[in-house]
Formats: structure tokens, sequence, C-alpha cells
């Protein structure tokens, strides 16, 4: 599937792995809009050809207004990567408390509900377009999801339950979508320095690298926004989810 002269979705696209991934797709020449956070979008830096729009996955009727926004650009929609996420840390018992429901409900909801609403509502979008190839491809969605959802460490069960379940739904929802012409497939990367990773020390990020078999060095974001336009353009990729972690296996911590 081309992507010259197409619209492409991609949430969390203010900053990270999602602002990496824009920028991917627009130099293969299609036209972008980001969803993302209106304090997210507040913080970004100008990107000539990325329109940015305020709303938070987690809310369908959000998500399903957003969409009918994209769909008024009049491109087609081809491509969707789902990169909004949050990874907090927290263990099911610890020395001081039991694990905050409230919490693992909005891991779940951000990483997993979230998501399914982007995918759900953006595959009712490409299912009325007309086929881009002549094997009626009308698009591709492209989700994220984490090695933590094989390998969770202490302190991931939210995190981990939440990508396990983007993993998960990959096969079933290429499925449901198959009739339609449209391919679903999912990223599971290891550890990406993103602006997430800002905060820790360089012997922290030494030894996290260290652990990584081969190269021995964190993903970057560019890697991960490649390996989505590669996903989108190639056409007999779908149903699978493609681990980016440089063989690495998480250990308990």
């Amino acid at each position: 599937m081309q992507l010259h002269d197409t619209l492409a979705l991609v949430t969390g696209a203010a900053s990270g792995i999602g602002n990496a991934t824009a920028r991917a797709l627009l130099a293969q020449g299609a036209q972008v809009c980001g969803l993302d956070l209106q304090p997210s979008i507040d913080r970004a830096q100008p990107l000539e050809g990325l329109t940015l729009l305020a709303a938070d996955v987690t809310d369908y009727a959000a998500v399903e207004a957003a969409l009918a926004q994209v769909h008024e650009v009049g491109q087609p929609l081809r491509t969707v990567v789902n990169c909004a996420g949050i990874a907090p840390g927290a263990r099911v018992l610890s020395k001081k408390a039991k694990h905050d429901p409230a919490l693992f409900a909005k891991t779940v909801s951000i990483n997993l509900v979230g998501t399914f609403n982007v995918l759900t509502n953006a595959a009712a979008v490409m299912a009325e377009q007309d086929p881009a190839t002549e094997d009626g491809c009308r698009g591709a969605v492209i989700n994220t999801a984490s090695i933590a959802a094989f390998e969770g460490q202490i302190g991931q069960i939210a995190y981990a339950a939440s990508k396990g379940g983007v993993a998960a739904m990959t096969l079933p929802a290429a499925r449901d979508l198959a009739s339609s012409g449209i391919r679903v497939n999912t990223i599971a990367p290891g550890i990406v320095d993103t602006p997430l990773m800002a905060g820790i020390t360089e012997e922290f990020r030494e030894a996290l690298a260290a652990g990584v078999p081969f190269p021995q060095r964190l993903a970057t974001p560019a890697e991960f926004a490649d390996l989505a336009v590669f996903i989108a353009q190639h056409d007999y990729i779908n149903g699978e989810t493609i681990r980016m972690d440089g063989a690495l296996r998480m250990g308990p911590r």
C-alpha cells in the first residue's frame, strides 16, 4: 500500500514514538493527523504537515468525533498507528499498601480500551472507502503493545495486563476486519529511549542497555516509526505481533 497522498492518524503524536511515527509518515508523503491530550499538544513543537487534535482515547464519543474531523480532511484514511499509553509501576502488594484499583483501571482504560476505541472508529471510516490496492486493501491499523505483554516484570501487573490485551486482540481484530480489507498488526517494543526515560540516571541507562543482547543499546523512537511504516506498506503482514527488542527477554526485575 502506497502512503503518498493518503491520510494517516497517529495517537500520542505530540511526543515520543507517536511524534517520531508522524514524522516518518510525513516523509512518505502522507498527510498526518494526531490525537493527543490538550496539555501535550500545548507543549508540542510545531511540525509542518501534522495536524494535532485534542481527544482522550478513553472517551469513545470523543474519538468518534475526532475521526469525523479527520474524515473531513479529504484524503483517504489508510494508516492508523496507536501510540498513546502510560506505564505506571506498582506491585500487587507492597510494604505499604495493596495495588490501587483505580490505577489498574486507568492503565487498562488508556492502553487497551483506548486502542480499541481508535481501532473501531478508524475501521468504520476505512471500510467506507474505495480499496487502495488490487487485493482490496482499504487500510492498516498498527497498535502498540510491549514485551511486558509476554514477560511482565515486578511492578508491571497493570501495564502487562493492558499490553497483553492489545497483543491478544490483534489476530481476532485482523480476522474481523478482513472482509473490509483492513489489516491489523501490533508492535511490541522493548526499551525505547523516549522522553519518559529522561529522568533516569546515565548509570541506570547503561545498565538497561547492557541487558539487551544486540544491539546493546536502547531502541530509538525512529526505529519504531520505521517499523510502523514498513508494516503499513507491506500488504501481506496481517494479524501479527512483532517484537522490536534486540532479542531482550525481560527478567523478573
